[in-house]
């Protein structure tokens, strides 16, 4: 199963972060346990800390009672800093409830032993230093107990530290490596697959481009863009051979139409010639005079619709001066018959000097044959203007008139406006023009625009 072209390349880079992903989740939970070795051993330490408080109040609270059995007396100054001593010894043994150190039978001891000696309840020198003498025990036992524990914490900590540093750099560095291997690894391959593809594609190209029409291998389903574009240039070449073909198939009616319109001066017209002299020597006899200037006149009539027939079939004024003086003979020979329309024509000089192809010249001159045939039919119109010239490294050819116009905006998507709009598109097809239609700028009428790039006519 292909992957699709996007999935391709992103599979190498998703590899690599998913692989860093892992890393970053095995070094989050490492870590992770490392806080809660860290949190145990600040509890410890706090609770090493509040007995540490308490066994140091318990020592005070013993002296003090020790000097108050001495005295006649109690001394109210010293009975309040009993009190106070014993406030501390309270605070630290409630801060070891709730700890997982302390065991909760010593601790129920320590909170009856601080009971004991609250001064409130009188002042009672045996209870003092029983509860003194069981608090010492108890706070002595576990004191000794947290600090090997603290001690053996607290080792455990800086080797599991060291531990957790070496496994941590020995699997970043084993993860990074394995994840660059992979993703060269999966780059190389999809990159190579992509790169042999996309190489037949312009192999194929570059062979359509120098003439050989053989189009690429589509595939039977396209599963990805370059699939898609293999089917695209498969069928661009198709038509391009369709083209091609039509362009020959023109070119090659051009040159018979251009050959028999040869034929026919070179042959028909010579033979016509010498029948006329023969006339003319005919109506030197008074006797065929009549039937001889008539058999002329008809001669003649003949002769000029050859003429006009060798001229639709192949102009000669188009291989003899060019394009530009073809263009002028045919509306000096328009503009001859009656009611035709007032005619302006304009050509750059830098015209003749384009190497324009046969073909593109003939091509160029039907195209505005068919264009100022359109505007005599259909416009009414009593001007037409005329313009071959350069522009923006393209040659220009407009046909102006200011006749009714037409809607051109609805005719031209379904080519409703007849043949003649029809093959005007058609031949500009084939030498690569673009043509259009716009308003006229005379206050009404139409606008023909033929642009043909040089580079595609050279």
């Amino acid at each position: 199963m292909r992957l699709a072209l996007k999935h391709q390349i992103i599979m190498a880079p998703a590899v690599v972060l998913c692989l860093m992903s892992l890393l970053l989740a095995f070094l989050q939970f490492t870590y992770w346990d490392l806080s809660v070795k860290r949190q145990q051993a600040k509890d410890l330490k706090t609770a090493y800390i509040a007995i540490a408080e308490a066994d140091l109040a318990a020592q005070r609270l013993h002296g003090l009672v020790q000097f108050l059995e001495q005295l006649p007396v109690p001394d109210q100054q010293l009975i309040e800093q009993f009190s106070d001593l014993h406030m501390h010894l309270d605070q630290a043994v409630n801060r070891l409830e709730g700890s997982p150190f302390l065991p909760p039978s010593s601790l129920h001891l320590l909170q009856q032993a601080s009971e004991d000696l609250n001064p409130r309840q009188g002042v009672d020198f045996e209870r003092f230093n029983q509860a003194i003498a069981l608090l010492r025990t108890q706070l002595s036992e576990q004191l000794e107990v947290l600090n090997e524990r603290r001690q053996s914490v607290s080792d455990t900590h800086r080797e599991d530290i060291d531990e957790l540093v070496a496994q941590t750099t020995f699997v970043s560095i084993l993860v990074l490596g394995l994840a660059i291997l992979v993703g060269i690894i999966l780059s190389m391959t999809f990159a190579g697959r992509i790169l042999r593809r996309i190489h037949v594609l312009s192999s194929s190209a570059e062979r359509i481009t120098n003439g050989d029409f053989a189009p690429p291998p589509a595939p039977e389903t396209v599963r990805d863009e370059l699939d898609a574009l293999a089917v695209s240039i498969n069928r661009m070449t198709d038509q391009l051979i369709r083209v091609v073909a039509a362009e020959k198939l023109i070119e090659g009616a051009e040159e018979e139409r251009r050959r028999i319109a040869m034929d026919i001066h070179d042959q028909t017209l010579a033979d016509l010639s010498a029948v006329q002299r023969g006339i003319e020597q005919l109506e030197k006899r008074s006797a065929c005079l009549d039937e001889a200037k008539a058999i002329e006149t008809d001669l003649n009539r003949a002769i000029k619709n050859l003429r006009v027939v060798m001229d639709n079939l192949h102009p000669q004024t188009l291989d003899i001066l060019g394009l530009s003086a073809a263009l002028e003979s045919h509306l000096v020979k328009v503009s001859e018959a009656p009611g035709a329309p007032e005619y302006h024509f304009l050509a750059d000089d830098s015209i003749e000097a384009i190497p324009l192809s046969r073909l593109t010249e003939v091509t160029l001159y039907r195209i505005a044959v068919e264009a100022i045939h359109n505007v005599l039919r259909h416009a009414h119109a009593n001007k037409i203007e005329v313009s071959l010239h350069c522009r923006n490294k393209g040659l220009v050819l407009v046909v102006e008139d200011n006749g009714r116009g037409f809607e051109y905006k609805q005719q031209l998507p379904g080519l409703s406006g007849g043949r003649g709009l029809h093959n005007i598109q058609e031949r500009a097809r084939t030498i690569g023009a673009q043509v259009g239609w716009s308003a006229s700028r005379f206050s009404s009428g139409t606008r023909f625009e033929l642009t043909l790039p040089l580079k595609q006519s050279a």
